[in-house]
């Protein structure tokens, strides 16, 4: 394994722009210096192999052969890691490296009808692959805490020496700047809305579940190119789990606040989210609505139920009594919203259970309700469009033991990738429980999705 330095730079981008033109380009990006909760950007491209499946079908793209396969796509990623160098334990250990080649990618909600039996009525109108996930041998990683830009891959000293002067020579990026060609449009109307919120509590009050996380769909024909319009969200929603990619399909357009699993020296973290106030105009103002929702019965009970749900997939995987909440209910202040976030904990016995963690944990129960397959099954019925990537996880598996993922929430699909446009799509939610207001799980699913449709706005 090969880390060549590179010069330090703070912007994601930069490194970013040089590479996007490769094939499946993907870049982990922690918004920094914007966002203080972030570390590291990692950025790659041109994958050895391809995973994608949709609709129960894996296939497998590997040496420029196409192969449909019946191995679980899970299964799948485990056997295609194993290929990669595994031997780094010394050099990770002395340097700090978050990844050293791996699986990274997308793991789509719609991926879960690949672990449960879930009913398929909502209607699926986006290409976006419900799983795609690639098996890079190198990155260029960002290390905001030390200042420090690195190349590391996996390919032998050749390949690695012309990539490296590829990356140098940086050229400036050539596509059409992003407008919107008409304004975002919801999947559903207030009153469709409230018709569906009183359906959830009904199946509350029966019993059939504690909490369910409803979402509306936002659509708007676009002009230009994707990643103009995520170079723009980021400065104006800097979160720490933000996200590009490109697929064959589409792009993806994540400004996700949410961690989902993070995994390191078997360590095990999630940080469900569970409560959110949007902020306020006034520094007086802005203390009140973040003092509202911590005091808030409503909200620390939704967050409880949730923890009580990931304690339980965790505990799947982990170590007997190592599942822990070392923080509970703490608030975190972004740009636009202050969020209640628990942080739960747990242990596994190697890294060979990392991929059973994450299908066993997934999707994150943050965004489905409990209890998790009722809940699902709710959603299905109650959405009018499957959910596609939103709330499924982009993250990375990497050979040194390692895994980082978000939950795709605050994201954007565009069923396009070049200069020509196409149709892009967001979607806004919130959990409901049994003593939820319609008017405010109405409101808040603006405040959450707002700065981003504002952002897109401002380009047109």
């Amino acid at each position: 394994m090969h880390i060549i330095n590179l010069p330090f730079t703070q912007s994601a981008c930069h490194y970013f722009e040089a590479i996007r033109h490769m094939p499946m380009p993907l870049l982990l990006d922690s918004s920094r210096p914007s966002s203080h909760f972030g570390r590291y950007d990692i950025a790659m491209a041109s994958p050895l192999a391809v995973i994608s499946h949709t609709d129960g079908v894996t296939k497998v793209e590997k040496n420029n052969t196409v192969k449909t396969t019946q191995v679980d796509p899970f299964d799948l990623i485990g056997v295609l890691l194993s290929e990669l160098l595994t031997d780094t334990s010394e050099l990770v250990e002395a340097q700090g490296i978050p990844f050293t080649g791996g699986a990274a990618g997308l793991f789509g909600y719609d991926l879960g009808r690949s672990i449960e039996l879930i009913p398929s009525t909502a209607s699926a109108d986006i290409s976006m692959e419900h799983l795609c996930i690639g098996i890079y041998p190198w990155a260029i990683i960002t290390d905001h805490e030390l200042q420090k830009s690195y190349l590391v891959s996996q390919l032998d000293a050749l390949s690695t020496q012309n990539l490296t002067e590829n990356i140098l020579h940086i050229k400036p990026f050539q596509g059409k700047g992003f407008s919107l060609k008409s304004d975002f449009v919801s999947n559903m109307t207030k009153k469709q809305y409230a018709d569906k919120f009183d359906r959830v509590i009904d199946y509350i009050h029966a019993g059939d579940c504690y909490q369910v996380c409803l979402a509306q769909r936002f659509e708007a024909p676009y002009n230009g190119n994707p990643w103009q319009a995520y170079k723009q969200l980021r400065m104006a929603s800097p979160t720490p789990f933000s996200a590009y990619m490109e697929t064959q399909e589409g792009a993806l357009l994540s400004l996700s606040p949410e961690r989902f699993l993070q995994v390191d020296q078997c360590k095990v973290e999630t940080k469900p989210i569970k409560g959110t106030r949007p902020r306020g105009v006034t520094h007086e103002q802005d203390q009140f609505l973040c003092e509202q929702l911590l005091a808030s019965a409503k909200d620390r009970s939704e967050n409880i139920m949730i923890v009580d749900l990931l304690r339980n997939d965790l505990s799947k995987q982990c170590l007997p009594f190592s599942v822990k909440v070392p923080k509970l209910f703490a608030i975190e202040t972004y740009s636009n919203v202050h969020h209640l976030v628990t942080t739960v904990t747990g242990e596994i016995a190697s890294s060979e259970e990392i991929l059973p963690l994450l299908k066993g944990a997934f999707p994150g129960g943050s965004i489905t309700g409990a209890p998790k397959l009722r809940a699902m099954e709710i959603i299905e019925e109650l959405e009018p469009h499957r959910r596609n990537a939103y709330t499924g996880s982009i993250g990375y598996i990497s050979t040194n033991g390692r895994m980082d993922t978000n939950i795709c929430i605050r994201t954007l699909v565009t069923d396009a990738k070049g200069d020509n446009g196409g149709h892009i799509y967001c979607w806004a939610g919130g959990g409901l429980v049994a003593d939820s207001q319609c008017d405010a799980e109405y409101q808040e699913t603006f405040d959450k999705v707002n700065n981003l449709l504002d952002g897109l706005r401002q380009l047109t």
